[in-house]
């Protein structure tokens, strides 16, 4: 890992700014560059904690796969410094915000856009799958625009649940959001391949064209039984003024099949990506947006990445009363 190599304190080469953003074991800081005639001046620097990071393997993990990025819609990791306490991650810093912020705040909102944002999206998908990479936390707070700008790109962000996969590797780990999570994670049964990128996608692009999710129950179990059994509808008035392609689109994605299920490639290839004309007034997907929005806000500590045992608790509780219900129809 090449980007290890540099030991020499950040400050020589970075002056820090204001706080960005922090969590448990890491803060966010923005960062002018010095003298590194390569970087960009302004960089976001996450500065993690050692004693705080219960595994730094995971955190060397993510750095590998971080390394081999070079996307235009993923954010960059520029350089590391190792020191003794602290790990230095110098990466691209963005500025737009959110990518539902940006929808609730446009005069006009058409499915057009919609269908651009998702071929972006899922050319930046190709590139990881390509590579072997899958994600695992596609979510809105992880699509951020690169500047204020009306033509900034899109950014996909934080891979700190991300693997690379070798061949005849089976992921196991129950990981993600709740109502992002593709139904093969939860089925406890391995899964090994970037089709859970795709689910995740779905649920975005089911949001971005109506404005709320498919999947929505307060409790853990009774929203896991819906997404394993891929229980969605497109209700009236909201999906009214949707095409019917991009209806279509939806069902590809959120298909329970992992093998059926659309790849990144497929979208792209998909007719209502390649010729977005889709003019459909979307204002009552933006209004009903604001509102979720607001509300996924103020939840983001409970929607946030869940801890494994709670996500493992919610999936033993859903498997307990499914069983007793089997057992009581053959009783």
């Amino acid at each position: 890992m090449g980007l290890f190599s540099k030991k020499a304190e950040v400050t020589k080469h970075y002056t820090f700014g204001e706080d960005l953003g922090s969590g448990n074991f890491a803060v966010v800081k923005r960062a002018k560059n010095k003298n590194k005639p390569d970087i960009p001046e302004n960089v976001a620097i996450k500065v993690i904690d050692k004693s705080k990071v219960e595994d730094m393997n995971d955190i060397k993990r993510e750095i590998e796969i971080m390394e081999v990025i070079k996307h235009k819609n993923i954010i960059r990791l520029f350089e590391i410094y190792d020191e003794p306490k602290k790990m230095n991650l110098v990466m691209e810093l963005v500025t737009g915000g959110e990518l539902f912020d940006r929808i609730v705040s446009k005069e006009h909102y058409t499915e057009k856009e919609a269908a651009t944002t998702m071929a972006t999206l899922c050319d930046a998908l190709k590139y990881l799958h390509d590579l072997k990479i899958v994600h695992r936390d596609l979510k809105p707070e992880n699509l951020l625009y690169s500047s204020p700008a009306d033509d900034a790109d899109i950014k996909i962000a934080d891979f700190g649940l991300a693997r690379q996969l070798n061949a005849g590797d089976v992921m196991k780990t129950a990981c993600g959001t709740p109502g992002y999570v593709a139904p093969e994670i939860l089925q406890n049964k391995g899964y090994s391949s970037g089709a859970v990128d795709l689910w995740s996608a779905g649920v975005i692009l089911y949001i971005l064209l109506c404005g709320f999710p498919p999947f929505y129950e307060e409790e853990l179990p009774a929203l896991f039984d819906q997404i394993l059994n891929a229980r969605y509808d497109f209700p009236s008035p909201w999906w009214d003024n949707v095409t019917e392609p991009a209806k279509n689109l939806v069902r590809k994605l959120l298909e329970l099949d992992p093998k059926k299920r659309y790849t990144a490639q497929q979208v792209l290839e998909d007719p209502w990506v390649v010729n977005p004309s889709g003019t459909a007034d979307l204002s009552g997907a933006q209004k009903a947006l604001k509102k979720y929005n607001a509300t996924r806000k103020l939840k983001k500590a409970a929607l946030g990445i869940m801890a494994q045992n709670k996500m493992a608790k919610a999936l033993a509780s859903l498997r307990a009363s499914q069983e007793a219900a089997a057992a009581g129809t053959s009783s």
